[in-house]
């Protein structure tokens, strides 16, 4: 099965005194569909530990698998190639090109497969229409409010089909409304889609719409206590 599985996940940081421990033991099993908050202080590893379920950067000890495959153990070619395939992310600025427009950036992920396919194309013209941006595809980013600029984000994420999508404070930098229709609008194409999703947050409004809330605390991984 295409699920994601994290085991006994550690991190450390070399300081000059003795290593600072971010992770300790983080154990995480989610399944196709379903999705899942983590809470936590800044500070507390919680973008270490998206980073690491990224690809991004390797744990200290412990795996991470998709699909039963643990991509630390592959050459930085093909660790690229399944983080463009399998993974997909979305984080609290944006990251559009401005110098592209809407539909050229969320085409940007399939770039690296070769040359531009016509269904890549229809994909990303599709996603865009489901966000609500069909009218705004040859915009620049600066010509769109900051919820469109991360809807657009969002469609860009999903363009490869991935297996698991990230979202590292994804409402952060949006006012309450855009905010509402990002969270609830990310939550309605993973249902559709069918993928993971994994959100990192300090918005309890934003957690309150996943079907599970963890809380990273001391490095340790754990049920957040009660409704956010």
């Amino acid at each position: 099965m295409n699920e994601l599985l994290l085991e006994n996940v550690t991190k450390e940081f070399p300081t000059r005194a003795e290593p600072l421990v971010v992770l300790r033991g983080v154990s995480l099993g989610l399944s196709p569909g379903e999705n899942v908050a983590i809470l936590g202080p800044s500070g507390s590893g919680k973008s270490t530990l998206l980073n690491i379920v990224g690809t991004l950067e390797p744990p200290t000890s412990g795996r991470v698998l998709l699909a039963g495959e643990d991509p630390a153990t592959l050459p930085e070619p093909a660790l690229a190639e399944f983080r463009r395939r399998r993974i997909g992310f979305v984080f609290q600025e944006h990251h559009l090109l401005p110098q592209c427009s809407v539909l050229e950036n969320v085409l940007v992920p399939t770039l690296a497969g070769g040359p531009t396919r016509p269904e890549a194309i229809a994909r990303a013209r599709d996603l865009l229409a489901r966000v609500g941006l069909a009218g705004r595809l040859d915009h620049r980013p600066a010509e769109l409010s900051g919820g469109e600029r991360q809807r657009a984000a969002l469609a860009r994420a999903l363009v490869n089909r991935p297996s698991v999508l990230l979202a590292d404070e994804p409402t952060g930098n949006l006012d309450r409304t855009n905010a509402d229709r990002v969270g609830r609008l990310m939550l309605e194409l993973q249902r559709q889609e069918g993928m993971m999703l994994v959100v990192v947050t300090h918005s309890a409004r934003l957690a309150g719409l996943m079907s599970r809330r963890l809380e990273l605390d001391e490095g340790r991984l754990r049920e957040a206590g009660g409704q956010p």
